[in-house]
């Protein structure tokens, strides 16, 4: 039985309730392009210690969770370095066009019935599907 699914739905509901706590706890929306950015333009003095606290979190808990949800876990990931590498450096600027990322927009805003966070959802998935098939469909790159 293939149960990707569940594991999908297993970790959007951490990001939901990773969101949550952040909001809960320090009143602030939780984005991780925001915060990333924060720390690597020097914006972030005053809560640097939350922030790199985040991402501590963010890269850790996969490597803490791995052996007991998923010890062999897949990827789908190219192995083509500078199409990641390109993808890496596009999604950075889409989410500072955007002012903001899956997680600020996606999760955060459209829970709180954010017209911005619903409009930025919208078009990062559009912009995503595109992509997808230019790639996959039309140039055969992925």
């Amino acid at each position: 039985m293939n149960i990707e699914w569940v594991m999908g739905l297993f970790g959007g509901l951490q990001i939901g309730l990773g969101g949550a706590v952040y909001l809960l706890g320090n009143g602030r929306i939780m984005g991780a392009s925001g915060i990333l950015g924060g720390l690597v333009d020097g914006s972030a003095r005053d809560t640097m210690a939350e922030k790199l606290a985040f991402v501590a979190g963010l890269i850790g808990t996969p490597f803490l969770l791995r052996p007991l949800i998923a010890p062999e876990v897949q990827t789908h990931l190219t192995s083509n370095l500078i199409l990641v590498v390109i993808a890496g450096l596009l999604v950075g600027v889409g989410t500072r066009i955007a002012n903001g990322c899956t997680s600020g927009h996606g999760v955060c805003g459209i829970s709180r019935f954010s017209l911005r966070g619903i409009v930025a959802t919208v078009f990062y998935i559009l912009a995503g599907g595109v992509t997808l098939v230019f790639l996959r469909h039309l140039w055969g790159l992925i």
